[in-house]
């Protein structure tokens, strides 16, 4: 493949020879922009099945886009079909690595462009924190999720706070199995605080541990997508993981080991300053949560948001934040995240209080 950035320069194309596909030429006799690319498969790689990808790409950026032969063409206003422009090649220098090109991979890359960061798409999955047999690697999917695994790797104590589906617990797990693996600690430990989001304990059948682990859930669906269910029982089984509530954390010291406290703004004062003083010799702990969804009773203050004000300036601990620009999963999330912060901004109630202890 040609370096696509060895890119043509623009050329006006005459009236009714516009990019294959727009059916009516270049409106104005607007410049079409041409990126030639020498590898078909690179190329058809980076386009996507029936070229999806570069449809996504133009509807993105308000362009006109298409492909012929060995060319993408993209036509429309200067400054978005430079960015357009930036994004294909972000997804043309991905498709020349075994990394897969889907629709994900060209959200991510329309991301980094409209968000006008330097990093590029295929560093970030170089990056890879964790990879177990048979399984899919574990990248970071953005700049902040990026920069949040580099804390990961240098930090004792990393706070992160930002809302659901950041990846949040997701890449502290995944840097937690990398550590066992490699030997730096000799067991992962994973805790929660059993606080109800609407529901009560006493409601649900079983001793304390059954009752609890519905809480513990998504820890359990994190290990069991990187390790397997049989691998995760087997390390369970053996002590090398320990899934509890935070209840069971007091009094203890957790030596040589990754400690994650997981839903860390449903802690109260108490419960996060005993968590955080369990930390022993050769450990690292992780705390994340997302201080918009706190399920305390009214009047109590959430441990997290005290300990972001108190602990943000100490050496040795880093604190991540993500925006609802960070969301990875549907991209409907995204704007279900934004409807709720325009109306909490708005001074809508939640649960028949406002959420003073989110700011």
């Amino acid at each position: 493949m040609r370096d696509p950035h060895e890119e043509r320069a623009s050329i006006p194309h005459p009236q009714g020879d516009g990019p294959p596909g727009d059916g009516s030429g270049p409106p104005g006799g607007a410049p079409v922009a041409e990126l030639t690319v020498a590898d078909p498969e690179t190329l058809r790689k980076a386009l996507g099945p029936q070229d999806r990808n570069l449809r996504h790409v133009a509807a993105a950026f308000g362009v006109v886009a298409g492909s012929r032969g060995d060319r993408i063409q993209i036509q429309g206003a200067e400054e978005p079909v430079a960015r357009a422009r930036r994004c294909l090649l972000q997804l043309l220098e991905l498709a020349a690595t075994s990394a897969p090109v889907r629709a994900q991979e060209v959200e991510q890359a329309v991301a980094l462009v409209e968000g006008g960061e330097e990093v590029r798409l295929r560093d970030l999955h170089a990056d890879v924190v964790v990879v177990a047999a048979g399984r899919r690697p574990v990248t970071p999917r953005g700049v902040n999720q990026q920069r949040y695994v580099e804390a990961l790797r240098t930090h004792d104590l990393v706070f992160a706070i930002g809302p659901a589906g950041t990846g949040k617990t997701y890449l502290a797990m995944a840097q937690a199995i990398a550590a066992f693996q490699a030997r730096r600690y000799q067991r992962i430990v994973l805790t929660r605080p059993a606080v109800e989001a609407g529901e009560r304990l006493g409601f649900l059948p079983g001793d304390l541990v059954e009752k609890v682990n519905p809480y513990l859930r998504p820890l359990y669906d994190a290990l069991h997508d990187m390790l397997g269910l049989e691998k995760t029982q087997e390390l369970i089984a053996r002590g090398f993981v320990e899934v509890a509530p935070l209840a069971f954390m007091r009094g203890r010291t957790l030596n040589n080991s990754f400690v994650i406290l997981d839903e860390a703004q449903n802690t109260t004062h108490e419960q996060m300053k005993m968590f955080l003083t369990r930390l022993g010799f050769g450990s690292q702990a992780v705390v994340t949560g997302d201080v918009t969804q706190i399920d305390l009773p009214p009047g109590v203050r959430s441990g997290l948001v005290e300990a972001r004000e108190l602990l943000a300036e100490v050496p040795g601990i880093r604190v991540c934040t993500f925006t609802e620009k960070d969301v990875v999963r549907h991209p409907l999330v995204q704007k279900i995240i934004l409807a709720y912060d325009g109306a909490r901004s708005n001074g809508a109630p939640r649960n028949g209080r406002r959420e003073e202890e989110s700011r």
